[in-house]
């Protein structure tokens, strides 16, 4: 109830305005087709002229209960106009959707006048007419329901759950939908041109502000009188006259479904002697039981009060007639257009595919008719023979069609007998969706028979277009389709392995988890013949890989069987992790250690080779055990076990534990133990004796093994080789034609490593290996980006570490030989070729070692020689003075730029000085040590020292020191920073570089004793050693100002 408020003057003025406007629109014709707002209205007349009354009766109006009940009723007629004028301004679809609400609105306001023309009983007391009206009117409010129709509610509920609805309605309910708004619009449902103007209203109505469920049931109204206006074709009766002739008559009136509009197939009365599907007035009871409400007939709207359906067996048996007839004249019609095959139009073949659809799906009683007549047949053969012709959306209906027929069981085999799978095969690389998704369902509905499974899984190509198609995301209706046609064939077990080879492996790790002994065997066997992808092996190792671990506890066969699997799935590197975490080592280690009675020499090959996989990926293996007694691979025990092994095992096997050596040694965690576990258990000595071995796996994993244990035990190996005079082999290794790439690889990197004595370079190795090298370092520069990349980058790093032999050897005849090779131009190509890490940090070593022989060997050895020959005399003949030679800032005689080892003047310090930012620190290392050497006299430092400014060795040097932390390298730098500092101008230089100087302090406190020597050193050069705790200065010395 509303609060009353206002003095009855303005009351009653309120009152008098609001029932003008309530009752004048009635009164000037507004259309009241709405009940509520009808009798709303009728309710505002007499209420009219019980307030005339009371303003004829000024004396009442002093009466608090009077002021109470006018305040209240024009506070209430107020409230309403708003509701009212949605019922005058709104298109009538508008009001439907909002009837319900609207009436309850104006319910409660009729409710709140009634109340407060309670309160004029007592005050109308001396008017009794006027108090018998008020009285009346009162009790007559009191007692109404102002409530919608039940049409109207029907149409209120449907058009709120077309709102909320995710999910189209069916088509019988949206025609029982469109039946009962035309009646609540009071049009005829027939009359498609009112409906749409109707709804042209709604869009008009909801053109400016409208809420989100307006808006879909604006939407869904337009697309459900969008299908309901599409009118079937029918006959009239003049048709019946020529039944006979051969055309098809369009069905009659009769047998069309009201609501579905389709020809009928299973009729069913209603009480309200209405036909309908028995499928779709179903789908509208629901729709009605669903709603809360009673069913009704939706052609005449009136509530049933039995919901029995009585079968139409008179016109069951016409519509029967009719369809048979027009199936015989469809089939006819096809047989004629597929006999003139090539000729046939593509409209024609259309025509004929759409009709062997429709009769299939809208009369599957008919296919056998379709099948006997054999078109069947026919369509397969077009599809065979016309399919380059048809185009990917012509072969889409085709197999559409031919989807449909495959529910005949006949119909079925003729087509597998014409090779319908092969043909659907190859459409699923069609251009069109169409055409593959139907392809997919075609093989779908084959795959459920066994017979057909096989067949399918046995066409080329099918199972890898199959399982891609499976694969791929983007296109999910062919995806799950292809997905449910593998699932299938998964289902035949000879179809397993053909699976596994297009890249399914689930099936195969099914059975081979689950399945008994015997299919264990059988899987574990095909996974060790199969060429596996790298997806394929990291998918079965993660499953299966553990019950193959189990298997090698079995007999013989299976241990056998799971061995071939094993060592297949470990030649993929990340398995190696995998397998070790399940276990794998300490039973391979028993079968390869076991007697030759207990494990067969080719099963302990298997194992070895399996475990020489796993160990050559390091990081993982070393952290487990490799034996069931707790030991790891890198023990001494496993260690020489494995050297016994080696010793007395067949020759494969024996490249095998080669193999595993070579992992263990290759591995940063374990190569420390195992270089000394295999010289304690004298294993040099029984593994130098295979690298003359017959056999070129032993010879390689035999140089392999010693190229590793060089880095070492170089002197022990050097020693070993000298003693059995294997040096000058290795050397004939290299120099040898026939060698492989890899043993030459091994061999130069062995070579390098060993500590190579001054003779034995003059005398083992000599010019004749030098000429080699130098030709194959240009040979393998120019096919470096090539095939066998990372064996030619292995190369170039044992070609260079041999170069360093000669390089750092003082004999003047290797000086010689040297110079006349231009060891230095080689050496600075290798930095500006920009190689891997380990080839830059020899060629810096080549030019750290070139520089020092700069300065220790006799200067007459490296300076320019003067000309000679015979021009050499004339110079002295024509009277000419010779060119006075431009001197070597750094060394102070003339320096030429390849023969004199001078890195200035060799055009290396620039270089060098870039790479003391390389990303790898060995790198680093090299060339601070490298620049070092130009750095060992003072006075030559002061002479070079604009030159090397120019080119940043000062700036680049002092800025890594700054940066680096404690370490060999830092001490190398502090070295180099000291030595600056030692000329005074330097010194004062960077004198005010405060970060420089707690650089220095830093280095003081945590390097080492070496490290804090040069810092005090080059702080004492600085002149503030004392003042080391003073302010910062604004000035950071030359680099700030750069």
């Amino acid at each position: 109830m509303t609060s009353p408020g206002g003095t009855a003057a303005a009351a009653l003025d309120s009152i008098a305005r609001s029932l003008a406007e309530i009752c004048g629109d009635c009164d000037g014709g507004g259309d009241h087709r709405w009940d509520p707002p009808r009798r709303f209205s009728d309710f505002a007349r007499r209420l009219e002229a019980v307030v005339r009354g009371l303003a004829g009766a000024p004396e009442l109006l002093s009466s608090p209960a009077v002021r109470t009940a006018l305040g209240g009723v024009a506070a209430d007629l107020d409230a309403s106009r708003p509701t009212l004028s949605v019922y005058r301004g709104r298109s009538p679809i508008y009001i439907l959707i909002h009837c319900v609400p609207l009436s309850d609105a104006l319910r409660g306001r009729v409710a709140s006048l009634a109340a407060w023309l309670t309160l004029l009983d007592s005050p109308l007391a001396s008017l009794p007419d006027l108090r018998k009206k008020a009285t009346d009117l009162s009790r007559d409010m009191d007692q109404t329901d102002l409530k919608v129709t039940e049409t109207e509610e029907r149409v209120y509920s449907s058009l709120q759950r077309e709102a909320k609805e995710v999910v189209q309605s069916s088509k019988a309910v949206q025609s029982a939908t469109v039946m009962d708004l035309a009646r609540a619009l009071g049009i005829d449902p027939a009359d498609h041109g009112k409906l749409g103007e109707q709804i042209k209203l709604l869009r008009a109505d909801l053109s400016g502000l409208s809420s989100l469920a307006e808006r879909r049931i604006l939407i869904s109204l337009e697309k459900i009188l969008d299908d309901w206006s599409k009118e079937p074709c029918i006959a009239d009766g003049l048709v019946t006259a020529n039944f006979e002739e051969e055309a098809q008559i369009p069905p009659f009136k009769n047998f069309l479904c009201p609501l579905t509009k389709g020809v009928m197939k299973d009729p069913v009365v209603l009480e309200s002697s209405q036909t309908y599907e028995r499928a779709a007035i179903c789908h509208w009871f629901d729709r009605c039981l669903e709603d809360g409400r009673d069913p009704t007939c939706p052609v005449t709207g009136k509530v049933l009060h039995s919901l029995e359906l009585r079968p139409n067996i008179g016109l069951a048996g016409a519509i029967e007639e009719w369809v048979n007839r027009n199936v015989e004249i469809q089939i006819n019609s096809a047989l004629q257009y597929l006999a003139e095959e090539s000729s046939c139009p593509v409209e024609c073949i259309l025509t004929v595919l759409d009709n062997v659809y429709r009769i299939s799906e809208e009369h599957p009683s008919c296919r056998y008719k379709v099948r006997n007549a054999g078109i069947v047949a026919l369509v397969v053969k077009l599809l065979k023979d016309q399919s380059s012709r048809m185009g990917s959306e012509l072969r889409g209906k085709t197999l559409m069609a031919m989807h449909s027929m495959s529910k005949d069981g006949e119909s079925k085999l003729i087509m597998l007998e014409q090779g319908i799978t092969r043909l659907a095969i190859r459409s699923l690389t069609g251009r069109s969706e169409m055409e593959k998704e139907y392809a997919l369902k075609l093989l779908l509905e084959f795959s459920i028979d066994t017979d057909c499974c096989t067949r399918i899984a046995l066409e080329k190509g099918a199972l890898v277009l199959l399982s891609s198609m499976a694969a791929n995301s983007d296109h999910p209706t062919s995806s799950n389709l292809a997905e449910e046609v593998l699932k299938n064939l998964e289902k035949v077990e000879d179809n397993v392995q053909h699976l596994a080879m297009a890249g399914r492996f689930q099936p195969l790790v099914a059975r081979l988890c689950n399945g008994t002994e015997d299919v264990r065997l059988e899987i574990a066997t095909l996974v060790g013949k199969m060429s596996l992808t790298n997806n394929g092996k990291d998918y079965i190792a993660r499953q299966g890989g553990r019950i193959l671990i189990n298997m090698l506890s079995s007999n013989q066969e299976l241990q056998e069987a799971s061995l071939h699997a094993l060592y297949n799935l470990s030649t993929l590197d990340d398995n190696a992790a995998i397998l070790v975490d399940f276990g794998i080592l300490p039973t391979l280690m028993d079968i390869l250690f076991a007697t030759q009675q207990d494990a067969p020499s080719e099963i302990k090959e298997l194992a070895a080779s399996t475990v020489a996989n796993i160990v050559s990926i390091s990081g993982h293996w070393e952290l487990s055990f490799g034996d069931k007694e707790g030991h790891q691979i890198q023990s001494e025990f496993i260690i020489r076990k494995l050297l016994d092994v080696l010793s007395h095992s067949p020759c494969k096997c024996q490249a095998a534990v080669l193999h595993i050596l070579c992992g263990i040694a290759s591995s940063p965690r374990a190569s420390d133990m195992a270089a000394s576990c295999i010289e304690s258990s004298g294993g040099l000595k029984i593994v130098v004796q295979y690298i003359e071995y017959s056999e070129i796996d032993h010879r390689v994993n035999a140089f392999r093994l010693l190229n590793l244990l060089s880095e070492k035990l170089g002197q022990v190996l050097a020693e070993e080789l000298r003693a059995s005079n294997k040096i000058v082999s290795l050397k004939g290794k290299l120099l040898d034609a026939h060698s492989s790439l890899e043993e030459r690889c091994e061999v130069a990197g062995l070579l390098a490593n060993l500590p190579i004595l001054d003779d034995e370079v003059k005398t083992v190795l000599g010019s004749d290996l030098l000429t080699w090298i130098i030709s194959h370092i240009r040979e393998e520069q120019s096919i470096s980006s090539g095939r066998n990349s990372k064996k030619v980058r292995r190369m170039l790093e044992g070609l260079l570490g041999l170069l360093l032999h000669y390089a750092k050897t003082p004999d003047p005849t290797i000086i010689t030989l040297v110079q006349e090779n231009q060891f230095m131009r080689i050496f600075r190509e290798q930095l500006n070729s920009r190689p891997h890490s380990r080839a830059k940090q020899r060629a810096v070593l080549g030019l750290k070692y070139l520089s020092e022989l700069r300065v220790s060997v006799a200067t007459d050895l490296l300076e320019p020689q003067p000309p000679r020959g015979l021009c050499s005399p004339l110079v002295l003949l024509c009277g000419m003075a010779p060119m006075v030679p431009i001197l070597c800032p750094l060394h102070n005689v003339p320096c030429d730029g390849n023969s004199s080892f001078c890195l200035l003047k060799g055009n290396a310090v620039k270089p060098l000085i870039d790479l003391m930012n390389d990303e790898n620190v060995d790198v680093q290392l090299a060339a601070v040590e490298a620049l070092s050497t130009i750095l060992s006299d003072v006075q030559n430092l002061k002479n070079a020292k604009e030159e090397l400014e120019q080119l940043g060795l000062f700036r680049a040097a002092i800025y890594l020191f700054k940066e680096v932390r404690p370490g060999k390298l830092q001490e190398k730098v502090a070295l180099m920073v000291e030595r600056f500092f030692q000329v005074e101008a330097l010194a004062q230089d960077y004198s005010t570089d405060q970060d420089l100087v707690m650089a220095l302090v830093g280095a003081m406190k945590h390097g080492n004793a070496n490290t804090k020597k040069h810092a005090q050193d080059a702080l004492a050069n600085l002149r503030v050693l004392s003042g080391v705790g003073g302010k910062p200065s604004s000035n950071h010395g030359k680099r700030s100002n750069r």
